[in-house]
């Protein structure tokens, strides 16, 4: 029986365990990337671990994320970033220079290769062959100093692209039509590996597209082959010595298969507030605007950009609509100055952002109060966008630019013939704003520069035998990172301040849940489906964990979510019963009592309530490496045990 294309990386990097489903497996990791909103906390959890420099093939710290300069705070952690890479062996991409995966995607992605990132769009590198996964900051750390990173053996899905995309409809329709058809949780536990004859028809950065929005089904990660299309992108970039063909044996076996013809795809959109509420343009009608928003690591590649030139080419956009557009790179900026296409952008009155994720990650460019905002990015989750009743409709360049001329949601089939548009003979190189590290010799002379904003790292403790502690608080369904750990311009400057940025817990939902947690001392929260859904954040553990918050019952998690639960040392249970959740109120006592027997022998646990006088039952869903950390108090406690 022949393997897949996502198998055959896997079985390479096999440090342990079998590539049996549902089994835990450690893989080697050769790459590592970071970007600044978590890569603060992910190098001080490196520099705890006490390894003097990086054991992997390549790492990059990308500063993308907090770029608004309005305090002390970012330019501090920027400093810091940068000294450590320094310092440890870390390549330093400079404020300005892009977004993390468009840039890994142009000068450093190789085929064949395992990357993870602490960030979750990190699959976008699936579309040039990589099995590249979005983790937590501290397995990111535990990866740059030589450990193995661990997951759930995956199932593989097949998407089968037949067809060809017809003229003015996107990748983005693509991604869009496979989150319609297999939702948020369709993913989850499963790698998605695109196959069939309609993959020759995409470039490069059309499959980044879709494997990036992958995240968004919740996937361990997306997947393309390394093909004749990946090697005409790296010759491009001056990388052809990177190539390697990949693609999945004949007589591969998936277990389960999605047909998808390109040629009967139409322009899409995801309506507010999850990437998979998608309808087609027809069924939402000519929908008043008020804001565009065209970048992120979804779509701001040089083709995004260069589709959006021409359609705003000599014409205004609307007097209503206001249109920003971040190029994802130094690369693309400076492609679409040469040869023209930023002047028409600027001259249609589109307001030209910094070469970063802004909007995206909350970062600026908020709607008006209510405004309906079509923006290409992956997420729509509510008050993601910084306006708390802002309209999200998540859409193609193509879609987005028509739209901004028009007012209106528009198809952009009517904008008449399309052009070909195609990937540049020779892009232009030009890597002066990626710092090398020091030699290893300079190493030791380098200084970690640390500003007042950089607190330590929360103190976890090893568990103890018996958990009595109030429900804190008790959520629903598809509960996001971002409801848990707010991003956006107010927030995100604390990151490297667990205390300060714990006041914003799950405020989103509960405004008193900070207060009334650390009143509380320890506690439990209590959560619906797909719990953790969304960005790779590891604070959405490490405020909790600061808060008093010892372990979360849910009826389901997100993957890396509870991955980065576990590495706090939060005890992530889910309902045996989810009828189970409707009895459980917020502030009921529970009680957990012989706990060290059951995390180390038993797959299940039972609970009392105290408050109401009835038991039930929850999973203990952990590996046997898993159960260890829980019982030392998560990842850092667990490796310095493991070493002594």
């Amino acid at each position: 029986m022949g393997l897949t294309l996502a198998q055959k990386i896997i079985k390479n990097h096999l440090v342990s365990g079998e590539m049996i489903v549902g089994q835990e497996i450690g893989i080697k990791i050769d790459q590592t990337l970071t970007q600044d909103a978590t890569g603060t906390m992910a190098y001080l959890e490196f520099e705890a671990m006490g390894v003097p420099r990086v054991k992997t093939e390549k790492s990059v710290a990308y500063i993308d994320h907090n770029t608004l300069q309005s305090g002390f705070e970012n330019a501090d952690d920027h400093r810091f970033i940068g000294s450590v890479c320094k310092k440890h062996g870390i390549y330093f991409s400079r404020p300005g220079n892009g977004i993390c995966h468009q840039v890994h995607l142009e000068r450093f992605g190789k085929p064949g290769k395992t990357l993870i990132g602490s960030d979750s769009h990190t699959p976008t590198g699936g579309g040039i062959g990589m099995l590249a996964i979005g983790a937590g900051g501290m397995d990111v750390a535990v990866a740059m100093g030589g450990g193995t990173y661990y997951i759930t053996c995956p199932k593989i899905v097949k998407v089968n692209l037949t067809g060809k995309l017809s003229p003015w409809v996107a990748a983005k329709d693509v991604i869009l039509e496979v989150l319609r058809r297999l939702s948020v949780k369709g993913g989850v536990g499963k790698i998605i590996e695109y196959t069939g004859e309609g993959v020759k028809t995409l470039s490069v950065p059309e499959r980044a597209t879709i494997t990036n929005m992958g995240a968004e089904l919740g996937a361990t990660t997306s997947i393309f082959p390394s093909d004749e299309i990946t090697l005409e992108f790296l010759k491009a970039q001056q990388r052809e010595e990177d190539f390697t063909p990949l693609s999945a044996d004949s007589d591969a076996v998936y277990d389960e298969t999605v047909e998808i013809n390109l040629s009967e795809l139409v322009p899409l959109a995801a309506c507010p507030h999850s990437p998979d509420n998608v309808k087609s343009v027809a069924e939402i009608g000519e929908m008043k605007i008020d804001q565009v928003c065209i970048g992120s690591c979804t779509n701001s590649s040089l083709l995004d950009m260069l589709k959006v030139a021409y359609i705003l080419k000599g014409k205004t956009v609307h007097p209503d609509v206001s249109l920003s557009i971040a190029p994802g790179s130094k690369q693309v900026l400076n492609m679409l100055a040469d040869c023209g296409a930023l002047s028409d952008m600027i001259d249609a009155g589109a307001r030209i952002l910094e070469s970063a994720c802004g909007p995206c990650i909350g970062m600026g460019q908020s709607p008006n109060s209510g405004g309906i905002s079509l923006r290409t990015f992956n997420r729509n989750f509510e008050g993601r966008s910084g306006t708390k009743d802002g309209q999200i409709y998540l859409v193609s360049p193509e879609l987005a630019a028509a739209s901004a001329l028009s007012g209106v949601l528009t198809d952009p089939r009517t904008l008449g013939d399309m052009p070909k548009f195609e990937i540049p003979e020779i892009f232009t190189i030009n890597d002066n704003m990626v710092v090398p590290p020091a030699s290893a010799e300079d190493m030791d002379s380098v200084e970690v520069l640390r500003g007042p904003n950089i607190k330590p790292f929360p103190v976890s403790e090893a568990m103890s035998d018996e958990i009595t502690a109030k429900c804190s608080l008790k959520v629903g369904d598809n509960i996001t990172t971002d409801h848990i750990m707010p991003a956006g311009a107010k927030i995100l400057p604390l990151r490297s301040n667990i205390p300060k940025i714990s006041e914003h817990c799950f405020t989103v939902c509960d405004e008193k849940f900070p207060s009334r947690a650390l009143e509380l001392g320890k506690s439990i929260i209590v959560g619906g489906l797909n719990y953790g859904q969304g960005s790779s954040r590891e604070h959405a553990a490490l405020a909790p964990l600061y808060l008093g918050v010892k372990a979360v019952i849910v009826k389901s998690f997100a993957r890396i979510h509870m991955a980065n639960l576990i590495n706090a040392g939060i005890l992530p249970l889910t309902f045996q019963d989810e009828a189970d959740y409707d009895r459980i109120d917020q502030m009921d006592e529970l009680q957990m009592c012989e706990l060290e027997n059951i995390i180390t022998n038993e797959d299940e646990l039972t609970i009392t309530n105290i408050t109401k006088g009835f038991d039930f039952k929850v999973k203990v869903d952990l590996s046997e490496r898993q159960r260890a950390m829980i019982k030392a108090g998560g990842l850092l406690n667990y490796t310095r045990e493991s070493s002594k």
